[in-house]
């Protein structure tokens, strides 16, 4: 996973699949990689090939952990077919779904 720190922002970018075999490593890799100083974490899904029901419920605890903390949290740039994925288990409603990392740091930001 690669992360990007622009001030209290951090921006994750996983790749390939999110699945079950994959999930609580990416789990666990993102919020290892958030800083107490970060406000904003947005995870940009643009290299995700594939997001499984455990990817799925990785991202909710992710979601959680975060709300607790505090920490405002968006996901973006998905493929149509993760996009279709997030619609259909009601995920677009419970967590903010951006086009882009700039509209969800416009968004999460006012």
């Amino acid at each position: 996973m690669h992360f990007e720190r622009t001030d209290n922002t951090l921006q994750a970018q996983p790749q390939g699949r999110i699945d079950s075999q994959t999930a609580l490593n990416f789990q666990e890799q993102l919020l290892a990689g958030i800083d107490e100083a970060d406000r904003i974490v947005i995870a940009d899904l643009a290299n995700v090939s594939y997001i499984s029901s455990a990817g799925l419920r990785s991202v909710l605890l992710i979601a959680k952990t975060l709300r607790r903390r505090e920490v405002a949290f968006a996901i973006c740039s998905l493929s149509a077919p993760i996009r279709e994925v997030f619609k259909i288990s009601g995920f677009d409603k419970v967590i903010s779904i951006h086009d882009s990392p700039a509209a969800a740091l416009a968004s999460l930001n006012s």
